[in-house]
Order: structure tokens, then sequence, then C-alpha cells
């Protein structure tokens, strides 16, 4: 039986809790990741190696090992004037913003007047995350999914 090392593409479900208890994602079907190539957040990848079929684990993901500590500097409000007459704002909507560090996700947090409050923090930024995780398969990655750096599932190759 081999464990979770890189270069295995791992499936697991999971279940994940905020620090109030409260339920932010679950997958009951096994998620495939290929292990190694950071497809998910460090402190998860961190606490899954070695980890064989079947093994189920608590896992406690502080924001520095999750997605980042919310930052303040990240918030911008911005003139409605400046989005396309004709674009649906609303809360929780997502754009990509080129910056000069490369591509930014930033999503609507709300709309204030004629300002638009944008936010490129993670929506889980800042949040201590508490994973119940087990693992259902573990497999050798194929040769495109190592050159690729992430697995690709049953339904073959598919770029996002």
């Amino acid at each position: 039986m081999s464990n979770v090392t890189k270069g295995k593409v791992v499936g697991f479900a999971y279940h994940l809790r905020n620090s109030q208890g409260e339920t932010l994602d679950e997958s009951s079907d096994p998620m495939e990741y290929l292990h190694g190539y950071h497809n998910i957040i460090p402190g998860l990848e961190k606490e899954m190696e070695g980890l064989k079929i079947g093994d189920k684990k608590s896992v406690v993901v502080p924001p520095a090992e999750g997605y980042g500590e919310y930052d303040e500097k990240l918030v911008y409000e911005i003139p409605r004037t400046n989005f396309p007459p004709d674009e649906e704002l609303v809360p929780g909507s997502q754009f990509r913003a080129d910056t000069e560090n490369g591509p930014v996700a930033l999503f609507v947090q709300e709309i204030v007047g004629e300002n638009v409050i944008m936010n490129g923090n993670h929506p889980l930024a800042g949040e201590t995350l508490n994973f119940e995780i087990e693992i259902h398969t573990i497999r050798e990655a194929s040769k495109d999914e190592m050159e690729h750096g992430h697995s690709h599932g049953p339904d073959g190759h598919h770029h996002h």
C-alpha cells in the first residue's frame, strides 16, 4: 500500500469549518490533486504527507499556511464609472485585474453610492481552517500529469 508522497495523485474527501464551527465547504466525492506541487493550500498538503488510503485526520491550518492574513491594503474603492455600464456588479462578483505583479482576483465586497468596494483578499484570508479529511485513493501520476504539475482527473486533461 502506498503513502501520500510527492508525485502521487491523491483523492480525498473533506469537511471544512471555520473557527466558529460553521461549514465552509465539503466534498463527499473525493477531490483529486497532485501531491507536492502546491495544488492545495500548504498547511493541508503538509499534513497529508505520509497518509495511507483509509486514513482520517483532523487538520488545523493557520492563515499563514492557508489563504494568508487579511490585508486591508488590498481593499479598494473604485468609482462605478470605471466599470462598463452594462456590467452587473453584485457583492461576491469576481474580476481579474492585471497589476505590475501579475494578474490578481478581486471580488466586489459592497457597493456604496457611486463607488464599488473591491477586495483582493481571498474570501478565506485571515481564517483558521479546520479540516476533517479522509484519504480515498492514491495512485502514481501519469507522465502528462507530472509535466503539467496537476492531476487530470477521470476525464483526461482540462486546463482551467
